[in-house]
């Protein structure tokens, strides 16, 4: 049985010596991440950067529980979970999706989607699922959204925009705040508006309740704007991080060029071994 973690404590995620092969001794044999340590304090809001391959969906998918590490440990609030089981990380581990219609039910109503993210926080009933006063607390945490939706609760999600979809999707993830959120890419697919009105709601809402948060982001210019420190990814290994004081100058050419040293010196090193 899991020791669950205690509810509404905000805490840290730690990454100890984090290796993940796929295939391992076949001839499609994938390093994903190596050595990977990583800790993230309370209200610690990093950006990740990388290319594709780097291992970033990867190091989302172990934090979330859908995959687990060769070696390494994994922590929240000082306990380890490792090996703890996905439906189980879940009610501490809030996740928005790159696709919008991902993490929602398209055929249930905006209600139905808040009342099922609500329940993973709390402990199963025979109550009824959705009072008064619970209906009361979805409409006004719809309400900063600023899109109307606090008006369309009976509506079923799958006849949102993508952009609605994607916002409500953020809520559902936060508004329980839990002890991570995970942003995987969460404005890619969405137009250059509603990536706007999306990321700036991230920002409002991490911010309105101190979320320690781990974003995954191709837009380097997003990358720099959001959060206090910033790590980069290549090849399955952190390559480089950026503290919160040394982002305040950083720009996407700074990010660029530093990049293409890392890379310059992998390089060298690389070549003076096989020599």
């Amino acid at each position: 049985m899991w020791l669950l973690l205690p509810k509404g404590v905000k805490g840290m995620l730690q990454l100890k010596g984090i290796y993940k092969i796929f295939h391992e001794g076949t001839p499609d044999e994938k390093i994903a991440l190596q050595n990977i340590n990583l800790t993230l304090q309370k209200g610690d809001f990093v950006t990740i950067i990388g290319s594709n391959g780097a291992g970033k969906s990867t190091l989302m998918n172990l934090i979330s529980g859908v995959l687990f590490p060769d070696e390494g440990t994994i922590s929240i609030n000082g306990q380890d979970v490792t090996m703890m089981p996905e439906y189980v990380r879940s009610r501490y581990i809030g996740r928005v999706f790159q696709d919008p219609m991902a993490g929602t039910a398209p055929n249930m109503t905006i209600e139905e989607n808040l009342a099922m993210a609500y329940a993973r926080r709390q402990k199963r009933t025979l109550r009824r699922g959705v009072t008064k006063k619970r209906r009361d607390d979805f409409r006004e945490a719809l309400s900063t959204l600023h899109l109307g939706l606090e008006n369309r609760l009976q509506t079923k999600v799958g006849l949102l925009s993508g952009g609605e979809r994607q916002a409500l999707s953020l809520l559902m993830a936060t508004f329980t705040e839990p002890d991570i959120l995970l942003l995987d890419e969460h404005t890619a697919a969405l137009d250059p508006a509603r990536a706007e009105l999306v990321t700036h709601l991230t920002k409002e809402i991490v911010a309105r309740y101190q979320l320690t948060t781990l974003m995954v982001t191709h837009h380097m210019q997003q990358a720099i704007d959001l959060g206090n420190r910033l790590i980069m990814m290549d090849k399955g290994q952190i390559i480089l991080e950026v503290d919160e004081h040394e982002k305040k100058s950083l720009t996407v050419e700074k990010l660029l060029a530093e990049f293409r040293r890392i890379r310059g010196e992998q390089l060298a090193s690389d070549r003076a071994v096989l020599s």
